[in-house]
């Protein structure tokens, strides 16, 4: 046996705290959806639904042989929920660029299903597609970050309030809370779209 030695390994280590991340932002949004009011509760389920299928996605073991064709549908899914949010605005966007990004791991991991595919993601893939996702997932990481880092004591919007100005990242949740855990989510992205 090859590396048995060393129980978890250090690449083994760091899937399995990815997939802890996306799984507490996931409940994060899920009980953020549970408190939130009708016009947050969509894109906070949406969320949840993102960061659920981000930890099952990123499991080392992989999800069987059925898992990336179940979660290419429930990330299809999501992507046609978030099509139906576009219409109140176009911030919902980020939200069907993700579902997108994600029905499509699912499908080069089930495309490189057996073919030497680690960690649960496939080596498939079109290298021009992952290439654009890396982009914007990398940019979007640090715009989010530097936004996360300017707004420290600046938003101090209270669980469930927010006027008629207030961002859907600002209503249904403290601030800083619910952007840290969407740029976790988009860190997340961008470490399983490396691996492809």
């Amino acid at each position: 046996m090859h590396g048995s030695a060393t129980p978890l390994s250090a690449s083994a280590a760091s899937a399995w705290l990815l997939v802890l991340l996306c799984a507490v932002s996931g409940a994060y949004c899920l009980l953020r959806a549970r408190r939130a009011d009708r016009t947050v509760r969509g894109m906070a389920a949406g969320e949840a639904v993102m960061g659920f299928g981000m930890a099952a996605m990123a499991v080392p073991s992989g999800t069987g042989a059925w898992g990336p064709q179940v979660l290419a549908a429930v990330c299809c899914g999501a992507a046609v929920h978030a099509l139906w949010l576009l219409r109140g605005g176009m911030h919902h966007a980020h939200h069907l660029v993700g579902a997108l990004a994600m029905a499509y791991m699912a499908l080069a991991t089930a495309a490189g299903n057996g073919h030497g595919h680690e960690h649960g993601h496939g080596q498939a893939g079109l290298p021009v597609v992952t290439g654009v996702l890396l982009l914007y997932y990398a940019g979007y990481v640090l715009l989010g970050g530097a936004r996360l880092v300017t707004a420290g004591g600046v938003l101090s919007v209270a669980a469930g309030e927010g006027g008629p100005g207030a961002s859907g990242a600002e209503a249904g949740g403290a601030g800083e809370l619910v952007r840290a855990c969407r740029l976790a989510m988009g860190t997340g992205m961008l470490a399983m779209l490396l691996t492809m």
